[in-house]
């Protein structure tokens, strides 16, 4: 492929990504950062005044039963003087977290003024309250730090009468907490376990507290997600489409496998995406991962480690460190697993001569590890400026091997034979993945004004091999090879900017450029047993690469009135594929011009515990590499593929409306309808036609766009808590749709109705002890997601329109004890408790009639512990002096 301005482009994006670097920080350390006037902290009042720093505040956290609440967060505020808005501002003075048995003690404090403490702890609502030890400020002086008060000892007056009666050293008394049942800004339900957070956009599930994922990785922790559903292979599906799936905001080159469960804070569900968005990637919505990364001064962290009754072990570990300057981040997992599968398809052929009936089980067995460490450095260059550096490694190494048994039924007029075949696997597969992030943000002195900027790169490698020996029923057997290796490469760089207008209105906007890069290559051979060498087979190989850019750019406004707001806003996204098979002079190139996404929120608070929501937004979907290659694609010789070059891009308009109710005592209700249209939705089919390759007829499949797809329904999602202990959250979707595919295949039309019911019980016990029961049930669906879970070198999601899945429910349990003054959990669990969980698909054409249905891993115990650690300290990363300079201390 020649080189094209696309190709200078992304080239150009990787010398960037350690220019921008260079820049930044040669400008950063360039920089003083101001000093408070007077070279005075956040309490000090001149010269001497760091000699004041005498003050101690302690006391007692305990929650309504009078117990000490141990690692709750105890932070004490005061004003100090900004330089750059020449106005006082609140600062961080002093912090820690609370000892086990809910003591602290904040020592050498500023004795003038008025100040705030502030105390929050998971499951309660935050305390604030003022504090001083009786000392006013001195008068005459000035500006803050203005220079030695005139009223200094053996000077004159400081406001106070002396300090001979002053008190420095002050009990706060026990600080009770009160469990946290409602916070009416966003309409927040909170509770010890989860989080339910109803935003303009998006709404907000807390799963670092489900006992359930402790050992596993991202798919146990959708899994419990309202309003999402994971299939045995790791693909969501989100109201019965497939989103697309985010890490911190951005999208991700790894597969939920390959991410912890225990490094998960949250998920952002995502349903209609406004114009801030990608357009494209999935017209179910966004699934937005966040992951932890603790903003408290200090250290903290935690260690886990964990074994299954599948011989699997887990490892791993993080740990934040804090200062006034500097925030450092590091994780590390290893995840070696073991399972085992059983699946079977019955397929009756009903096209060639003569006709027959095809039965496969199959046997599997998966063995392997991956392991991933992230870490950067949060640099706070001074109070308005924050410069970001991460980076991460993922590496994996599997042994999938198979048993197949297959038995073919022949149907001749004269009666009926069979042969039978017996294949075993013997499977390879390894990958690697570097990722690295440049991020900056900057505040301006408006409040809620910040414009950021972020470059990120991912490469991407994997290879493999599987040789497959068969064995025929006549006594005949054959040796495959199959060879495969390739790698892509993804750079995005991102810029956005926030400017409120006033407290009212504010009007955002940001550019976007995502490409990618991709190669692969597939071979195949066979061993000839009278030469004794392998032999390849040239018309089985696939060698090819494709690039894939995308350039978008937005703009959106909102108002807020007293009772009702709205958001207004509009994407354009332009995107341009290429692509060739690298052994032979064949290429392609599909280019989309721009197109127009809008999208519309409207929100009316109807009273302090109701709230309605209207939303409107269009997508797209377009076709990829896969889908539009018009070449014969043999890597799997059972199923052979072909794309379709003339295939459109699917739009999708999406409406929904919500309204959430929330009730006394931690009951909350929210209730969601919503209607999808498709044109050109993008499906699967097969056909069958004469291959001159393999001199039979085979069997082929490939895409087109239908005619039109509607999909419409309700959603509710209903939490309860009863007596203090046990609490039920409820997830129920019903939804209709229709596909219309006359176009593919006469008379092809889909009607169907579908549901699902989630739920979820959480129980805290007496002793530290803690019970959940999760289970979830499946109706028989249309419009089966494909690959949700995929890599970006992998099919993109499509639907069929010859088929649909079959019902499937199951249960899963944990059981967590907290030890050590809840330092330390220890966490039992086991998924698909009655070994139900079954998936299954049937799929009816023309030309076949197809039964399948798998299990993998059913009733799996894990046994998992934990330990926490940290400490609240202030001087970390600080040198050893008594001043308190709290410059660029900036919480975030």
């Amino acid at each position: 492929m020649k080189k094209t301005s696309s190709t200078v482009i992304f080239n150009v994006m990787q010398v960037s990504l350690i220019t921008l670097l260079l820049s930044i920080a040669s400008i950063s350390f360039g920089q003083n950062t101001p000093a408070a006037p007077g070279g005075g902290g956040g309490g000090n009042w001149g010269g001497n005044a760091q000699q004041m720093n005498i003050g101690r505040f302690y006391g007692k956290v305990v929650d309504k039963s009078g117990k000490g609440v141990g690692y709750a967060t105890v932070q004490l505020y005061g004003m100090q003087f900004d330089t750059l808005t020449k106005s006082m501002k609140e600062t961080l003075i002093s912090g820690q977290i609370t000892q086990d048995n809910g003591d602290f003690s904040l020592e050498k404090l500023p004795v003038f003024g008025e100040f705030t403490l502030k105390i929050s702890f998971i499951g309660y609502t935050e305390t604030s309250q003022k504090v001083s030890f009786g000392m006013k400020p001195p008068t005459g002086g000035g500006a803050p730090g203005g220079g030695r008060p005139s009223g200094a000892p053996g000077q004159g007056n400081w406001g106070g009468g002396g300090m001979g009666g002053a008190n420095f050293d002050k009990d706060l008394g026990n600080i009770k907490l009160l469990d946290d049942t409602q916070t009416l800004e966003t309409v927040t339900v909170t509770a010890e376990a989860a989080t339910t957070t109803l935003a303009l956009d998006k709404k907000v599930y807390r799963v670092d507290k489900d006992a359930s994922t402790a050992g596993g990785n991202a798919q146990d922790a959708l899994r419990n997600v309202p309003s999402l559903s994971v299939d045995l292979d790791g693909n969501v599906s989100l109201r019965n489409g497939s989103p697309q799936i985010f890490v911190d905001g951005r999208p991700t080159t790894l597969s939920l496998d390959q991410i912890s469960a225990d490094a998960i804070e949250s998920v952002e569900v995502i349903t209609n995406p406004s114009a801030k968005y990608d357009a494209g990637g999935g017209t179910a919505g966004i699934i937005n991962i966040v992951l932890k990364k603790e903003k408290r001064l200090g250290y903290n962290g935690n260690v886990r480690a964990g074994i299954n009754t599948r011989k699997g072990y887990n490892l791993g570990g993080d740990i934040n460190a804090r200062g006034d300057k500097v925030n450092l981040f590091a994780s590390g997992m290893l995840n070696n697993m073991r399972g085992f599968s059983d699946a079977e398809t019955a397929r009756q052929n009903l096209f060639g001569t003569p006709r027959t009936n095809v039965t496969q089980t199959v046997d599997g067995l998966m063995e392997g590890y991956f392991a991933n460490g992230r870490g950067g450095i949060d640099w706070f260059i001074d109070n308005r400026n924050t410069l970001t550096i991460s980076g991460s490694y993922t590496r994996g190494h599997f042994e999938p091997n198979d048993e197949i048994t297959t038995r073919t039924d022949s149907l001749f007029q004269t009666g009926t034979t069979f042969s039978e075949s017996f294949r075993s696997s013997v499977q390879d597969r390894n990958f690697r993945n570097l990722g690295s992030s440049i991020q900056f943000k900057h505040l301006f002195p408006k409040a809620g004004a910040e414009w950021t900027a972020d470059l990120n790169y991912n490469r991407v490698k994997f290879n493999g091999g599987s040789d497959f020996r068969t064995q025929f029923s006549s006594g005949a057997e054959s040796l495959e090879r199959q060879m495969s290796e390739g790698s892509g490469q993804f750079i995005t760089f991102q810029s956005d900017f926030v400017n409120p207008i006033n407290d009212k209105m504010k009007l955002e906007g940001g550019v976007r450029v995502a490409m990618r890069r991709n190669k692969n290559d597939n071979e195949n051979a066979y061993f000839d047993q009278a030469d004794g060498m392998w032999v390849p087979v040239t018309s089985l190989a696939d060698h090819f690469k494709f690039n894939d850019d995308v350039y978008a750019a937005y703009g959106q406004f909102s108002h807020q009135f007293e009772k009702w707001g709205y958001q207004v806003g509009l994407r354009a996204e332009s995107s341009f594929y290429g692509g060739e098979l690298t052994d032979r002079d064949s290429s392609f190139s599909i280019n989309y011009p721009i197109s127009l996404f809008p999208s519309v929120f409207f929100t009316r608070k109807i009273n302090d515990l109701d709230n309605i929501q209207f939303a409107y937004t269009r997508r797209i979907n377009r076709p990829n590499f896969f889908q539009t290659m018009p070449f014969l694609d043999f890597s799997d010789s059972l199923n052979l593929r072909r794309g379709e070059p003339t295939l459109r891009p699917e739009f999708m308009h999406s409406m929904e409306l919500s309204y959430q109710n929330v009730f006394n005592k931690g009951h909350n209700l929210l209730v969601s309808v919503y209607f999808k249209q498709a044109n050109d939705l993008i499906t699967n089919y097969q056909f069958t036609e004469f291959n001159e390759d393999l001199g039979k007829e085979v069997l082929i499949t490939s895409y087109a766009n239908s005619n039109s797809s509607k999909a419409y329904g309700g959603e509710i999602t209903l939490k309860n808590s009863f007596f203090n202990f046990l609490d039920f959250t409820t997830n129920v979707n019903l939804y209709q749709s229709k596909l219309d595919a006359s176009n593919v295949e006469s008379s092809l039309v889909i009607d169907q109705f579908s549901w699902f019911v989630k739920e979820l019980i959480q129980v805290k016990l007496p002793a530290g002890f803690s019970f959940q029961l999760s289970g979830e049930y499946r109706s028989r669906a249309s419009f089966t997601p494909n690959e949700g879970n995929r890599m970006p070198w992998m099919a993109g999601p499509t639907n069929t329109a010859q088929g649909y899945t079959l019902a499937n429910w199951f249960v899963d349990a944990a059981l967590r004890k907290d030890l050590m003054d809840r330092k330390a959990t220890l966490t039992l669990n086991v998924n698909d408790i009655f070994r139900t969980r079954r998936s299954g698909t049937y799929t009816e054409s023309d030309i076949f009639i197809q039964d399948t249905w798998r299990v993998r891993d059913p009733q799996v115990f894990r046994l998992n512990f934990s330990y926490r650690f940290g400490k609240m300290d202030m001087s970390l990363f600080k040198r050893k002096n008594m001043r308190m300079n709290m410059q660029g201390n900036d919480m975030m």
